[in-house]
């Protein structure tokens, strides 16, 4: 069981151009700060970091307000803050204030504030990294996140938000692999409920509690990448044979999450030993037919998604092969080369959206997870060609897209009606 080593992050302005403006309704200003440093050097940079450290003490305040509107502002501009900064020495004096926070909007909250709150235990551990201040934090929320995940008279919207972010936040802060085997357990009780039955009629499920499956599952998965060999010899043995079950769901998301589970499960099976599956004719025959769907019954959209996701899943499990992406982000790039890979970094994205490049940059624990090394130091003019250059790339694209349309017009004015000759 391989811990991500935790490393230390000093607050630094960033120029969030990239994060999206309801992200950031409830603080608003965060994103002048990076300029005003530029313009007016160090005093004006202080003074900036002052109004945004009192803006975030305001919104810690506000999270034990009576008004549900105000708490849900307050969790929503902690959660726009550290998705796109890294505030590790602010937050970590405050730590247990805002687990407290989170926790008493877990207990009274409704759906919203509860789903508020579970994101934002997952940016607070992302934001402390892994070791003893991340457990703490984990210690105290865990017990709530598995009574909600287990009460079914509880906010369906709350459960699916559980679900996902006690996945996330086991993989960052949980020391002890027991434990985690155990959390694994409880999303199994979940999604093992979509199983397709034998005589292959599929159990009648409705869509807020196919979704709450779903979430279970890829939580599932993304814990599966952290697993020992013999823990995963045993799952492999219990569940890949079941698995295939999932395929049969009338929920295209579940079917893409069982689809992409099932690949990550050959791919981590084929590293460990010499691997057969006595199913694997009949497996590929399924996911042949999903990556070839043409039921009439579904919506186009979920059928082209489908096709593209099962093409892939189909490649992995015949073959062993991964469609590999490059993510760029500031002066450098990362290969997603594998289905492990790719678990964990949605993942990561979920949770700080458009903030992900950021935190590849300079979130210390985000680019141990993923061996980028230290944060490469990057100066202020560097920076400043950098944004030259994306503003000329912005242009450049502009041109060749209106260049590219003008040539198509031409060409449909100059069509010929074939059929009718």
């Amino acid at each position: 069981f391989n811990k991500y080593k935790k490393r230390h992050g000093g607050m630094q302005p960033f120029s969030d151009e990239d994060a999206s403006v309801e992200t950031l309704s409830h603080c608003s200003s965060f994103s002048d700060t990076a300029s005003v440093a530029d313009e007016g050097g160090e005093a004006n940079e202080d003074a900036a970091q002052e109004d945004f450290q009192y803006k975030l003490k305001g919104f810690i305040d506000s999270t034990v307000d009576k008004s549900a509107k105000t708490r849900q502002g307050a969790l929503d501009g902690l959660k726009g803050a550290m998705a796109t900064r890294i505030l590790y020495e602010f937050i970590s004096e405050r730590r247990m204030t805002i687990t407290d926070s989170i926790e008493r909007c877990l207990k009274k909250g409704k759906g919203e504030e509860q789903r508020a709150a579970a994101s934002l235990a997952c940016l607070l551990c992302i934001q402390l990294g892994s070791g003893i201040e991340s457990e703490e934090v984990f210690k105290s929320l865990k017990p709530i996140f598995k009574n909600i995940l287990a009460d079914g008279s509880a906010n369906i919207q709350a459960r699916q938000a559980v679900a996902t972010s006690l996945g996330l936040c086991t993989l960052v802060a949980e020391d002890d692999i027991l434990d985690v085997h155990a959390t694994m357990e409880c999303f199994e009780n979940l999604f093992t409920r979509s199983y397709a039955r034998a005589d292959g009629t599929c159990p009648s499920i409705s869509p807020p509690t196919s979704q709450l499956h779903t979430n279970a599952l890829l939580s599932w998965a993304l814990l599966l990448t952290i697993c020992t060999s013999n823990q995963l010899s045993d799952i492999l043995r219990k569940h890949l044979p079941k698995l295939p079950r999932l395929l049969e769901s009338d929920d295209v998301n579940m079917r893409i999450a069982a689809g992409e589970t099932i690949a990550l499960l050959f791919e981590l099976a084929r590293d460990m030993n010499p691997f057969d599956f006595d199913e694997l004719d009949e497996l590929c025959d399924k996911l042949s037919a999903l990556a070839t769907d043409c039921n009439k019954h579904r919506a186009k959209t979920d059928k082209r998604k489908q096709r593209s996701v099962f093409r892939d899943v189909l490649k992995a499990v015949e073959e062993g092969e991964f469609q590999s992406e490059t993510i760029r982000f500031g002066t450098e790039r990362m290969n997603i080369d594998s289905w492990v890979r790719k678990r964990t970094y949605d993942t990561f994205r979920e949770f700080v959206g458009s903030g992900m490049n950021f935190h590849l940059q300079a979130n210390e624990f985000i680019r141990d997870v993923f061996e980028l090394g230290p944060p490469i130091l990057v100066d202020s003019a560097t920076m400043k060609a950098m944004k030259i250059s994306r503003f000329e790339r912005h242009l450049h694209n502009s041109a060749a897209f209106k260049a590219r349309t003008k040539a198509r017009n031409k060409f449909r004015d100059k069509r010929v009606d074939v059929g009718e000759f």
